[in-house]
């Protein structure tokens, strides 16, 4: 099952809290940091894909996450990630406090076989290409080359690829393939596999180590009072129970590369298999 959202009305939210153009970085860290939230407290969730306001999620083939019923992964999905977006808000615009509410807009669709998997993330970064390629281009012609936006879209119409990279480096001097990867080939976050290494207990502090007495009495256990596991505690002790049911223990790692050509799935052939 594939889960992909989208923000609802994004381009008058973008304008509203003034999101820099072409792109804003501000804005694509906060849409990658609700998403790993999302991964993170939905561990069913294998592999994301994220461009500008939308983001991809694919389930393993296995999943019994909420019996499988699609409305109910689409309304609780839809709204942790919303929820996170708008609680991290503060931390990615600090001097730009919210206006309004943002929403956000979620579908599941089903792809039977891995080569369906694979076409739909090609397909997404494909379009992250195109789409960044001619916002790059619109938006040096309007900041730097003077043009209205009106003037701008007339500029572009009928060109290919080939004539916005022409563009891009005759008029601003601005080589397209040197630009960040991030806006290039949008954000991966893909679910991969801890390598575990034997770690021996370490030795107490020595204020906490047991005087030795010269004798062999017991000593009473000092009177300790009780206190609740922090959360990185509990997620220790999660971890914990994972591994001694057989399930190894995975982090969520970012990256911005290509994932149309067969190496990204050579290398991780778990994503697809079961």
């Amino acid at each position: 099952m594939l889960f992909r959202l989208d923000g609802h009305s994004f381009h008058r939210f973008s304008d509203v809290h003034e999101f820099q153009k072409p792109n804003d970085v501000r804005a694509l860290e906060l849409m990658d940091h609700a998403a790993r939230s999302v991964m993170e407290e939905y561990p069913s969730i294998v592999l994301a894909f994220g461009e500008s306001d939308e983001y991809s999620f694919l389930l393993k083939r296995s999943t019994s996450l909420y019996n499988r019923r699609c409305s109910k992964i689409v309304s609780t999905l839809t709204s942790y990630f919303t929820s996170s977006y708008v609680l991290n808000w503060p931390k990615y615009f600090p001097d730009n406090p919210l206006q309004y509410p943002p929403s956000f807009d979620g579908r599941i669709v089903p792809y039977p076989t891995e080569k369906h998997i694979r076409d739909y993330f090609a397909w997404r970064q494909a379009d992250t290409h195109i789409n960044n390629l001619y916002n790059t281009t619109f938006w040096a012609l309007v900041q730097q080359g003077g043009q209205t936006t009106t003037e701008a879209h007339a500029t572009l119409r009928g060109t290919f690829s080939k004539d916005k990279h022409e563009i891009l480096f005759s008029r601003f001097q601005i080589n397209y393939n040197q630009l960040d990867a991030r806006y290039r080939k949008g954000s991966v976050l893909v679910r991969e596999d801890i390598q575990l290494q034997a770690i021996p207990d370490p030795e107490p502090p020595a204020e906490e180590r047991e005087p030795s007495t010269g004798d062999s009495t017991p000593r009473a256990a000092p009177f300790a009072t009780e206190s609740k596991p922090s959360p990185v505690e509990k997620n220790e002790k999660k971890k914990s129970k994972e591994r001694k049911k057989g399930k190894p223990p995975t982090t969520i790692t970012l990256l911005h590369c290509d994932i149309i050509r067969d190496e990204f799935w050579n290398e991780r052939p778990g994503l697809l298999a079961e």
